[in-house]
């Protein structure tokens, strides 16, 4: 069955201190999923578990992201992260320490329910 992209939310988030990038990476999805409040489900009968949810984290490092402690903070859907290339490292020469900024796009896709539903 095809899907349709019905949700994409987006978010930052940094760790400035300990230079990690999957705190970074979590946060930037803490703030992405409080942008939303999603009541399409309850509305239509849709059960959160026909949504896939697709995760992409842009960091510097993107290996150094653990995508699956990511994933497990999504409180709905089936989730899929993934950390690209991107985000921004800022720099403090003087401390000799990396401030790690992330950024988060979240989609969620749902089966294509053309036709089965009519306005009234």
């Amino acid at each position: 069955m095809t899907e349709r992209r019905i949700i994409l939310e987006m978010g930052t988030g940094n760790d400035l201190y300990g230079q990690d990038y999957t705190k970074a990476a979590r946060r930037a999805v803490q703030d992405a999923l409080h942008h939303s409040s999603i009541t399409l489900f309850s509305k239509l009968g849709i059960d959160h578990s026909e949504m896939r949810v697709c995760v992409t984290i842009g960091v510097q490092h993107p290996e150094d992201v653990d995508c699956d402690l990511v994933a497990s903070d999504l409180p709905r859907g089936r989730a899929e992260v993934r950390a690209v290339k991107g985000g921004l490292d800022v720099e403090d020469t003087e401390a000799g320490t990396r401030h790690a900024v992330a950024t988060a796009a979240i989609e969620a896709f749902l089966p294509d329910l053309t036709g089965q539903y009519v306005q009234s």
